[in-house]
């Protein structure tokens, strides 16, 4: 059963299953990976996340992973990372090269899901401000509150004022979410852009680890 967003959210998801590969991940992902994981029978590999919640404390995301893989690698062949850089300045990608660990490569999810290369020829990506399937559900939790925006809304200038349209990139094809993430748009003031990416890079990414390590 998957978790709740909240769950997600706050506790990640702990390691489950009886294969020879983990994948340790952000809970942001978790619903992805796993549905990557039914559709293309990777039964080997199995999942774990961190709470999608650290993502508003990136210094603590190298840790946090370090301490995962440490945690797990006496048990598992393989330990493959799904994060990207995630505003770890580096020190992420530093921390996997010296456990000997791969990661996703790219700067953040959103530039994996579309796919780093499209993601990285837009011009406009610095006012553009982007929503996954997952934050589009969870928006509250990771934009409006911690910013203080359900007490002081009169800030929302001071924050986005510099951002000129809100960039949906959709996994999966739900009405719902889309006009969900539109009713975020309109609330932050924000022009609306719906983009389909699926799993981007992240699929294909997933795709050459399985067959790395299938047994």
């Amino acid at each position: 059963m998957i978790p709740s967003d909240e769950t997600l959210t706050q506790s990640g998801l702990s390691a489950g299953g009886t294969g020879s590969v983990l994948l340790i991940a952000c809970g942001a992902l978790a619903r992805e990976i796993l549905a990557l994981k039914s559709r293309n029978g990777w039964g080997h590999m199995d999942l774990t996340c961190l709470p999608a919640i650290l993502h508003n404390h990136p210094e603590r995301i190298t840790k946090a992973v370090e301490d995962s893989i440490l945690k797990h690698r006496d048990h598992y062949e393989s330990i493959f990372v799904i994060y990207a850089d995630c505003g770890t300045g580096g020190q992420l990608e530093a921390a996997c090269a010296r456990l000997g660990v791969e990661m996703v490569a790219g700067p953040h999810c959103y530039s994996f899901f579309e796919g780093n290369a499209a993601f990285g020829a837009h011009e406009d990506e610095i006012t553009a401000f982007y929503l996954t399937d997952f934050l589009a559900r969870q928006f509250e939790a990771f934009v409006w509150k911690p910013l203080g925006l359900d007490r002081h809304p009169e800030l929302l200038d001071t924050y986005f004022g510099h951002y000129t349209k809100l960039v949906y990139q959709a996994q999966i094809d739900d009405p719902k979410l889309i006009e969900l993430a539109r009713s975020h748009a309109e609330r932050m003031g924000l022009a609306f852009e719906y983009r389909p990416t699926g799993y981007g890079d992240l699929e294909t990414t997933l795709a050459g680890w399985a067959r790395q390590s299938a047994p």
